[in-house]
């Protein structure tokens, strides 16, 4: 396998994931961008930047799948927080669904005799 191969094979599996991920962080929180790329972040796998989660939250929001509300913060400009709208929450559970049937899956083929 070529390095050029595993990177886009990679960086199709990052991109995949993202939208996923950041509906996740919704869940049980209200949170701000920049809140949401430092929880990702923990995620090293996924190697994000502000400039790839910003406009995916605008896509969702487009999507009617989050909310926004702006904020005042006493350390600098108002802040745009993210909330999850019951489009959202229903449309994350179908993923979180598909995500633990392609996982069951994939699992499943990885455990099989003579599968790395």
């Amino acid at each position: 396998m070529t390095d050029r191969f595993m990177d886009n094979w990679t960086t199709q599996l990052r991109k995949g994931l993202l939208e996923f991920c950041i509906l996740s962080a919704l869940v049980d929180d209200r949170l701000y961008g920049y809140d949401i790329v430092r929880r990702l972040r923990k995620i090293s796998c996924l190697v994000i930047s502000e400039g790839t989660v910003y406009p995916i939250l605008s896509r969702l929001k487009r999507e009617g799948l989050v909310s926004t509300t702006l904020q005042e913060s006493p350390e600098g400009p108002a802040r745009k927080y993210y909330r999850l709208t019951g489009r959202g929450t229903q449309v994350l559970q179908k993923m979180s669904s598909l995500w633990l049937e392609v996982v069951s899956g994939v699992d499943g083929i990885r455990s099989q005799k003579g599968t790395i």
